[in-house]
Order: structure tokens, then C-alpha cells, then sequence
């Protein structure tokens, strides 16, 4: 097992994550806001500004009403946020679909405007024709096939794919297409494990599991469902190694104490006039 080490105050690229394949597994993590990527970014391999902030930060229902500015914004400040970790960002619905011509516009406007390496977008057979334009023209691409958000009212929900004899072939075709098409990794999220293990093993690219397989080359999670900032609920394959909701929780209750009580501000916390 190799581990890419990038020189000093240089990013780890794409064509750094790349050539893990089979290697040392790619460390990711979702970041939105440049506090938390610059909390993150030593410790990890890539930085992914998901569209599922439309569901952390704005409290929508689905990834669906995420727009390509609201994208830019995070991006932006992400990138910002930090030194060393590979940024990515997510394509929001509805920027991509139409056309090649259209996701090149919107995916050129991406990387020039945040700064990030490459961009994410979801679809498999349907997509490789877009992914092939894109990466001729010189922009990098993250795939990602299985459990595809952007179609989840399409797909009948959040549910587990694969299941089925040809469901779990449909997802191998998407992501053989994804990888031939230019994609330098993929996501796959939401599939059973044998799929996603035999996905890993057949494509040349690194694959990257979110309620996937222990196989596959690297791992992604929502930084606030693995340190319990987001939601009561915690998917099954969510590990939760903090949880600072509760820590905020107390934080907020003891200073709204302290301020009842005019315990605080105190006489280090304002500024007095010289005698």
C-alpha cells in the first residue's frame, strides 16, 4: 500500500487521487463553508462540496432546489478554507442534463469561479456522452452511479438499489460507462455490498462507497452526520465519531444561563475607561 504525499504547501490533485486506485484508500468528507474545510483538511484526501447542503444548511427536502450559484458560493469558500485536500464540486440538478454544450458552460463556471480541481456529477450510460465532452475539453470529472439523489422521485425514494438481478447489472453498465467515458473516480452510494465490491474490482478508476463496501478504493460521508450536527436520524451505514449537537446544545444553554443572570457579560468582556 502507497500513500501520495503531496510537496509542501501543494494540493493533492486529481491525477494524485487517481492513482490510488488499489491503494491506500481516498479519504472524503463533504465540506461547505470554509470554517469546517479548514477544520478537516489536513486529515483528508478530498473535501466534497456536496448539493446535499440544500438539505444540511437550508433545510430543503431533497438536493433538488440547489442552485448553480448556491454551488459556486460553497465552493468558493471551501477552497478558501483550505491548503491540501482535493476540492470537488457537485453539479446541482438541472445544470448538466440538457446537454453537453450546457454542462461544459455550467461546469466551466464552476472551476473558474471556485478555484475547485473537478466537478461531480450523477448518471451513468445516460451521462458518458456528457463525461466523454467534458473531459476532451479538459475538465476533470468525479462520477457517481447507484444511488443517485438528483433522481430520487425517479427511483421511488432513498431506497437501496441493487437488489434486484437487473438492477445490480444496470449499475455495473453505468459504472463501466462512467469510467471508459473519462471519469477519474466514482462515486457509488447506496447499493448492496456485492455490487459495489464487484464494481471496484472491474473499473480502472477509484471508486468512492457511501453505503457501498469496505472494497471499494475510499470512503465518503456527510461531515455533519459523522459528527451529529445534522438530523435525529443516522443512516445505517453513518458512523458517528463525535457528537457536537449536543455539545452546542449545552454551549448555548449555559451562555443564555449566563445572560439571565448577568453573569456575562463579566468585567473582562468590556472595555472600561482608563483612570
Amino acid at each position: 500500500m502507497t500513500t501520495i504525499s503531496p510537496k509542501k504547501n501543494q494540493r493533492l490533485t486529481v491525477r494524485d487521487i487517481a492513482a490510488r486506485k488499489g491503494q491506500t484508500p481516498v479519504v472524503c468528507v463533504t465540506a461547505y463553508t470554509a470554517p469546517m474545510a479548514g477544520f478537516m483538511d489536513a486529515a483528508v484526501d478530498v473535501l466534497l462540496v456536496g448539493d446535499s447542503l440544500g438539505m444540511v444548511l437550508y433545510g430543503f427536502d431533497s438536493t433538488l432546489p440547489v442552485t448553480l450559484e448556491m454551488m459556486i458560493a460553497h465552493g468558493g469558500a471551501v477552497v478558501r478554507g483550505s491548503k491540501h485536500a482535493c476540492v470537488i464540486v457537485d453539479m446541482p440538478f438541472g445544470s448538466y442534463q440538457k446537454s453537453p454544450a450546457q454542462a461544459f458552460e455550467n461546469c466551466a463556471r464552476i472551476l473558474a469561479e471556485t478555484g475547485c480541481a473537478a466537478v461531480k456529477l450523477e448518471g451513468g450510460v445516460t451521462m458518458a456522452e456528457t463525461i466523454a465532452f467534458l473531459t476532451a475539453r479538459g475538465i476533470p470529472v468525479m462520477g457517481h452511479v447507484g444511488l443517485t439523489p438528483q433522481s430520487v422521485h425517479q427511483l421511488g425514494g432513498y431506497r437501496t438499489r441493487g437488489k434486484s438481478e437487473g438492477e445490480a447489472d444496470s449499475i455495473v453498465d453505468d459504472a463501466r460507462a462512467v469510467a471508459e467515458a473519462g471519469a477519474f473516480s466514482m462515486v457509488i452510494e447506496g447499493v448492496v455490498e456485492p455490487v459495489a465490491r464487484a464494481i471496484t474490482a472491474e473499473v480502472a478508476v477509484p471508486t468512492i462507497g457511501i453505503g457501498a463496501s469496505a472494497a471499494c478504493d475510499g470512503q465518503v460521508l456527510v461531515a455533519e452526520d459523522m459528527l451529529g450536527l445534522f438530523g435525529a436520524f443516522t443512516p445505517k451505514f453513518v458512523k458517528r465519531y463525535a457528537d457536537l449537537g449536543a455539545n452546542v446544545t449545552a454551549a448555548v444553554e449555559a451562555y443564555a444561563a449566563d445572560v439571565r443572570a448577568r453573569r456575562f457579560p463579566g468585567t473582562e468582556h468590556v472595555v472600561s475607561p482608563k483612570k
